[in-house]
This record gives C-alpha cells, structure tokens and sequence, in this order.
C-alpha cells in the first residue's frame, strides 16, 4: 500500500556530522542541567524527626492565612501561551521556507 523509493544514503560531509554530534551534546547537556536545577526541588521536602519519646502528642491547630491579592491573571497567561504559540508557528514556515529555499527543485518523471 505504502512504500517507500530507495533512496541512496549520501555520506555525511564532516561539517554536517559535526552539527548532528554538537546537537546531541547539547542535547544532553540541557537534559543533565534540568535534571541537576530539579533534584535539590526534589529533596527540599522537610522531614520530621521524632521526639526521644518515640510520641508525637497532639499537633496545635495553624492558622489559615487567604491571600486574595497576587498571582498572575488566567487572561495574561492565556496571552502568553497564543503569543508564543504565534512566534513558533512563524519561525517554523519561515525557516522551513529557507531550508526549502536552498533545496534544489526535485525532478518530476
């Protein structure tokens, strides 16, 4: 139903195979940095330690603070999210009309 035209695989020039390993450093180097930023977030949690007793005794009650004022707006984040939606959908076509651009024409049988 679907097939594929053989294609012949061009060798990789040495400045192309330097761009694929530079990207996959780079790769991996942002996964290590996020994952270094996300572990001390993941070990921050606050761990009680008991009393020599062994008992805890009866908690006091906190208070219940309501910050009412604060945060940002549903309608700012929403414009956020469509204005940085819009300015990768137009990097995307433009740099997809560049790659296309400096492509030569395919022949048509």
């Amino acid at each position: 139903m679907f097939t594929s035209l053989p294609r012949r695989e061009t060798p990789l020039s040495a400045g192309a195979w330097l761009r694929r390993i530079t990207a996959a450093l780079v790769t991996v180097t942002g996964g290590v940095l996020a994952w270094a930023a996300a572990a001390p977030a993941a070990s921050a949690a606050m761990i009680p330690v008991p009393p020599p007793g062994g008992a805890y005794g009866p908690v006091p009650a906190a208070p219940i603070r309501v910050i009412a004022a604060g945060g940002m707006p549903g309608w700012q984040i929403t414009l956020i999210a469509v204005a940085a939606a819009l300015v990768a959908g137009t990097a995307a076509v433009f740099l997809d009309r560049a790659r296309a651009a400096r492509r030569p024409a395919s022949a048509t049988r």
